[in-house]
């Protein structure tokens, strides 16, 4: 087998596992869904309050490996095609840098008190793996996928106008659940004034900037002429 034909088989593998991966958890997640969990935790908009949910399933590590494992399958050349440019745009704007937040912020948040962010009470629900899966190995994963296929990267003015755009869709929707039941997505939040959550978001979507900027680089560094 050549160099490029092995290359070409490693990535379809690699995407194929991640994607698989990620439909098993979210399989899990959902067969969650009507137990008796802790109070708050799926009322109102289910799973789909939480941005580890949507960074799993939501247009992010599902969907993006689901649409790489297909690209995979494209004859002739992949890298001009529609499907790769979406597919690249997903992930360095929203895939990496997200889903590299929720990993760093999670852990962070976790080391300082975990009530704020996962109550212990969720333990008796999600084993210690499951929750491995959301907010661990995502990150080894995305970093795997640095390696595997170089990504082009758009003008840096649009990546950051897609994320504000997203950023304030899903501040505006986890205030909208707070308003409807009274309950905040995370309890973190509500240890906030109203000025302190903008000032948190404002630092939040600076962090998720950096993370982005910091995947161009590193594709940059790992692929160099070939992007």
């Amino acid at each position: 087998m050549a160099p490029t034909e092995m290359t070409s088989a490693v990535r379809g593998v690699y995407h194929i596992t991640a994607f698989s991966w990620y439909a098993f958890i979210v399989k899990n997640l959902n067969d969650k869904d009507g137990e008796d969990l802790p109070p708050g935790i799926f009322v109102y908009g289910g799973p789909w309050k939480y941005l580890t949910f949507l960074n799993l399933v939501s247009l992010l590590q599902m969907t993006f490996f689901g649409l790489a494992a297909v690209n995979d399958l494209q004859p002739g050349k992949k890298a001009e095609s529609t499907l790769s440019k979406f597919k690249d745009f997903l992930f360095s704007v929203f895939a990496f840098p997200v889903g590299t937040f929720v990993v760093l912020l999670f852990w962070a948040i976790f080391a300082y008190d975990r009530e704020l962010v996962y109550p212990a009470t969720i333990d008796t629900f999600f084993p210690p793996w499951m929750n491995h899966a959301m907010h661990t190995f995502v990150l080894p994963i995305l970093l795997g996928e640095v390696l595997v296929q170089p990504h082009a990267y758009p003008q840096t003015k649009r990546a950051l106008t897609a994320l504000g755009i997203v950023g304030l869709a899903y501040l505006s929707w986890i205030i909208w659940v707070y308003m409807s039941v009274g309950i905040w997505v995370y309890p973190l939040l509500g240890r906030f004034s109203a000025p302190g959550l903008v000032g948190f978001f404002f630092f939040n979507m600076s962090v998720v900037i950096s993370l982005y900027l910091l995947g161009n680089e590193l594709s940059r560094h790992v692929w160099g002429k070939r992007l």
